[in-house]
């Protein structure tokens, strides 16, 4: 039997993604021991419950002595506060990775509480997620056949860059790497504008209707199901990556206003094949992406 990569795990925000990082690790036997750290007591009481972690950690500076790896997994707004908190305490050997939405931002607080620490911390990012939250939503699979994005800085160690690598590959990632300015404006397309349109559409709802959203709502069916399912999502997480992605999601929601607006000028003009034109330019791509990935 392989023996373990890691013989003690921190989870910093153990949740979703952070719970299933846990929960995937030790269900490869790379890990020996995890320790958890959250803001929410009953959360981490769960944790313990579900088998995620082992430890709830009564403080950082016992959680961080002789940790091997700390993934910070808390909404990207609490990234620089948290860096800052952990840096007294972090070992010249332990290795710290996050898993933000965003990465420039993330990488300009490492910049400034991490400083000495950047050989060993590698930014990344996995493609993956529900749109539910908490330790309840941990699952060992959800990084299986996913992508994971590392945004490598200069100053990173070879060495922590392969453990990484590897411990996400054990999770089932697909890994990929990328500079953090391409990362961020790829995701503002394929990530945080459609988040928007669905918080926004359900709004449109919520405040665009004579009736109870309830009363409408109760017809609507599986396509209006589909498009809204990520406005489920976390709104303190989505508030952060928004906010943190501010200039690439400006730029994207300014050209998706554009190509609407545009969309509108050939429904006005009652021009038909203009609009066919554009639906099929749209499923073409869609059962391409489809075809290949």
């Amino acid at each position: 039997m392989t023996s373990p990569l890691l013989h003690k795990l921190v989870v910093i925000g153990v949740g979703l993604i952070g719970g299933s990082f846990a929960l995937a690790l030790r269900h490869a036997g790379m890990v020996k021991h995890i320790v958890g750290i959250g803001r929410s007591r009953k959360n981490m009481q769960r944790a313990l419950e579900l088998d995620i972690i082992d430890e709830v950690a009564d403080s950082l500076a016992s959680a961080l002595k002789d940790a091997d790896f700390v993934l910070l997994a808390m909404p990207v707004g609490q990234t620089s506060n948290i860096m800052a908190q952990i840096a007294p305490f972090l070992e010249p050997g332990t290795i710290v990775s996050d898993v933000g939405s965003t990465k420039q931002d993330v990488i300009f607080a490492a910049r400034t509480h991490l400083a000495r620490h950047l050989t060993h911390f590698v930014p990344c990012h996995p493609i993956a997620g529900t749109e539910f939250s908490g330790a309840e939503a941990a699952s060992t699979h959800l990084f299986r056949d996913k992508h994971l994005i590392i945004t490598p800085l200069a100053e990173n160690n070879d060495q922590a860059i392969n453990l990484v690598s590897t411990l996400w590959q054990h999770c089932g990632a697909k890994i990929s790497c990328m500079t953090a300015d391409q990362h961020d404006r790829i995701l503002a397309i394929i990530s945080h504008l459609p988040h928007i349109l669905a918080f926004t559409l359900m709004n449109h709802v919520r405040t665009n209707i004579e009736d109870k959203p309830e009363e409408v709502l109760r017809f609507a069916g599986s396509s209006f199901r589909d498009c809204t399912r990520i406005a489920s999502s976390s709104p303190e997480m989505w508030r952060d990556i928004c906010l943190a992605n501010q200039e690439m999601l400006l730029k994207q929601i300014d050209i998706y206003q554009n190509e609407l607006t545009s969309l509108r000028t050939i429904l006005a003009n009652n021009d038909g094949e203009a609009l066919e034109r554009a639906f099929a330019n749209a499923r073409e791509t869609r059962q391409q992406w489809l075809k290949n990935y």
